[in-house]
């Protein structure tokens, strides 16, 4: 599969832009682990043009963790042609274009899903994206508004010939927001549109191995996208790519070595900003992190992970849970 000049091979695996969540320090421990692309937090258009500082450090991009994108959002072309060109100086190798962000903020203010409502506004926006850069402009999207217009076949088409280099389908419509189940039939209908050409990016409830197999298997897409899943689990980019190639299988992850791995991203993301804001950004990853279900009553070690204000404090409870792993690990 390729993007312009970039070839990422065969079935590969990309994280997605999440808000709050896709910071450089998570970025580069999920390449480590596998992800073949990551993207930035989503950042507005208007933003970048007003020159906001704390939007423009989220598109800080380091040479370890390319390739990389930058996906904006707005509502307006003038905006987000002149956001375009200026993330360009950033060095992204993809320009994203946030066609799917369902948040009321967003959509209820006529960007991201919002313009699932506005189509001949969104193909503008893409169409003059494109020709006012040069890096490649890709786009992620969701199903329709509603079940009533599940307009992606069509726009797929319409999106591509702006000029589209690939094209990311979320398996919901923005009225689902994140509820109910990703349907993936039209993703695969796009994907086996004779028509289209571009690169077909699968995203939604991708949660395992298995279900990462059968995205590419049975909707026959070109990469998988990654959301939600990898909150508190960077390393699962390795466990899919591992299961779908064991012929190149590295060994298996330890509970140590995943424990270290969410104090690593700890560290990162303390050095990177400050003690108490860095603990905020990673205390949701680690609440959320499924290595602790084997923990009795991980309730109250949850509660206490959320409350922690230290570095001192969440190491402790992170080496209790540790031992409490290894205590309750089947044994030969």
């Amino acid at each position: 599969m390729k993007i312009g000049n970039i070839d990422f091979g065969p079935k590969p695996l990309f994280l997605a832009p999440m808000e709050d969540v896709t910071d450089i320090g998570f970025r580069k421990l999920c390449k480590r682990y596998g992800a073949a692309m990551v993207y930035t937090e989503f950042v507005s258009a208007d933003a970048i043009v007003r020159s906001i500082k704390s939007t423009l450090s989220k598109m800080t991009l380091n040479d370890d963790e390319r390739p990389v994108g930058i996906q904006i959002y707005g509502k307006d072309v003038d905006s987000m042609v002149e956001a375009a060109r200026i993330v360009e100086q950033w060095r992204p190798d993809v320009i994203d274009l946030n066609f799917g962000c369902p948040v009321k903020k967003v959509a209820g203010k006529g960007a991201g899903a919002g313009l699932l409502r506005n189509v001949p506004l969104m193909l503008d926006i893409a169409r003059n994206v494109v020709e006012a850069v040069k890096v490649p402009v890709t786009a992620k999207t969701r199903l329709g508004w509603d079940k009533e217009h599940l307009i992606i076949p069509e726009l797929a088409e319409q999106l591509q010939d702006c000029g589209i280099q690939a094209l990311t389908i979320h398996g919901r419509t923005r009225s689902q927001m994140y509820t109910g189940v990703a349907d993936w039939t039209l993703i695969g209908e796009v994907r086996h549109n004779p028509r289209i050409h571009i690169p077909i990016i699968g995203n939604g409830d991708i949660t395992s191995p298995e279900e990462a197999e059968e995205a590419f298997s049975r909707y026959g897409v070109d990469a998988v996208m990654i959301g939600r899943a990898t909150f508190g689990r960077p390393w699962l980019f390795k466990e899919i790519s591992d299961h779908m190639h064991p012929e190149s299988a590295g060994e298996p992850l330890t509970i140590d070595d995943k424990i270290d791995i969410l104090e690593e991203q700890l560290r990162i993301n303390v050095e990177r900003i400050d003690e108490y804001r860095g603990i905020l950004h990673t205390r949701r990853h680690l609440a959320a992190s499924p290595i602790f279900k084997g923990i009795p009553d991980f309730r109250q070690t949850r509660i206490a992970m959320l409350r922690a204000n230290t570095v001192e404090e969440l190491t402790a409870i992170l080496e209790q849970c540790r031992l409490r792993l290894k205590e309750e690990a089947p044994r030969d």
